[in-house]
């Protein structure tokens, strides 16, 4: 296919597909869908091998979020049955992401719901972090704490924060669809007050809340030209009790084409499967892997995930291996350039954050149906299913799953 080839040749070069090449992409059927997954694939172990690196989310203060964001469990007004809890104590933060790292996790996201934090919340962070570190030899500590206030990503980092996650979750052009609290605006300079302080910044997107194919490139487009070192793609989990309850628009096939997509517009960029993949993508996970170089380990923010040893056996089968802590994820011209992946010419754009939303989930971290390729089956029905609402690890006194 021509198209492909096309998309192929620009990825191992880092240069930027047109709309209309990344369009094609999502519009694929599900009959050439292999040979999709295939030339991505090429692009993916160009920059990244066969190696997969595994985070792990550690949520440290959950619910009550005065934001209104419709894809969260724990937005302002939710009635999902999820846990509530206000901050951990930082040695139980640590000892929960000590389970993570134990199971082959190189990165511990740490996650806070809320609009933003206070600056004695950052202090509690702050501690946070240095006791995971301390206890954690060459660890990553990615923060996900909301919109932050001037200063604050400066403390996190002189604190030993790797990275900062805040995700712009979906087009500027629908945002206040979604979300009316807060606005695109705010998450774009969040993001760039995490660059400007030396963070690796981490954002990403949630797909399947009725949005279009447009809105998806519109994103992806966004972030390429924002240039996070990472890009974690979650698939809405339709939580009963939110406003977002009733869309089910996502297959498989449709997942893989959107990962093949945000692959070939930011080919050398880590991209991380993320929330929503085991209610999504289902059986089909491991064809996932020829096109992310990330997941996330065990459960996310306010839903379980499959069993860690699961999430590693995958790996295992699939033919690829666990990236080792002493192993740089980013290609060389990324890592040495402290982040950023060249110009426009032949980078992921301008440099001026499992993390990501994991829940499709609050974390300051379109009501039509989604549009199906042409050729694709019709969406199936809900899978209420495959939601479960976690009840163990951080806040709770049962083990987590790493």
């Amino acid at each position: 296919m021509d198209l492909l080839n096309t998309l192929v040749d620009k990825g191992l070069r880092r240069e930027l597909p047109t709309r209309e090449e990344a369009l094609a992409v999502l519009a694929t059927s599900d009959d050439d869908l292999l040979e999709v997954v295939a030339a991505a694939g090429k692009v993916r172990r160009q920059w990244f091998g066969r190696r997969v690196k595994l985070n792990y989310l550690v949520n440290l203060k959950s619910g009550l979020c005065p934001e209104d964001c419709s894809y969260c469990s724990q937005r302002l007004g939710s009635k999902a049955e999820i846990l509530k809890y206000t901050w951990l104590k930082p040695d139980e933060a640590s000892k929960a992401a000590a389970a993570g790292v134990a199971g082959g996790a190189k990165r511990v996201c740490l996650v806070a719901s809320g609009r933003g934090p206070t600056d004695r919340d950052v202090d509690r962070v702050s501690e946070t972090i240095e006791a995971i570190k301390e206890q954690n030899e060459g660890v990553e500590v990615c923060a996900c704490l909301g919109l932050l206030s001037d200063g604050q990503a400066d403390r996190l980092r002189s604190a030993g924060a790797d990275a900062y996650n805040h995700n712009l979750n979906t087009s500027e052009g629908t945002y206040g669809d979604i979300t009316t609290t807060h606005t695109y605006a705010d998450r774009v300079e969040t993001v760039q007050q995490a660059q400007t302080a030396g963070l690796s910044a981490c954002s990403g997107l949630i797909a399947g809340m009725g949005e279009s194919d447009a809105d998806l490139v519109d994103v992806v487009f966004s972030l390429r030209e924002l240039d996070p070192d990472s890009v974690p793609v979650n698939f809405l989990i339709p939580f009963e009790g939110t406003p977002l309850a009733k869309e089910w628009n996502l297959t498989p096939q449709r997942c893989l084409r959107i990962l093949a997509m945000v692959r070939f517009v930011c080919p050398d960029v880590e991209v991380r499967l993320a929330g929503g993949r085991e209610v999504h993508l289902r059986s089909m996970q491991p064809l996932a892997l020829n096109l992310v170089n990330s997941i996330f380990l065990g459960d996310y923010l306010t839903s379980e995930g499959q069993a860690g040893q699961a999430d590693l056996d995958m790996i295992a089968d699939a033919g690829f291996e666990v990236e080792g802590a002493g192993t740089t994820t980013l290609p060389a011209h990324r890592a040495e350039s402290g982040g950023g992946c060249g110009s426009h010419d032949s980078g992921c754009g301008s440099h001026d954050d499992g993390c990501g939303s994991h829940d499709g989930g609050c974390a300051p971290c379109g009501e039509a149906p989604g549009e199906a390729a042409p050729g694709s089956p019709e969406v199936p029905a809900a899978r209420t299913d495959l939601v479960a609402v976690r009840r163990r690890g951080a806040g709770t006194d049962l083990a987590p799953n790493a």
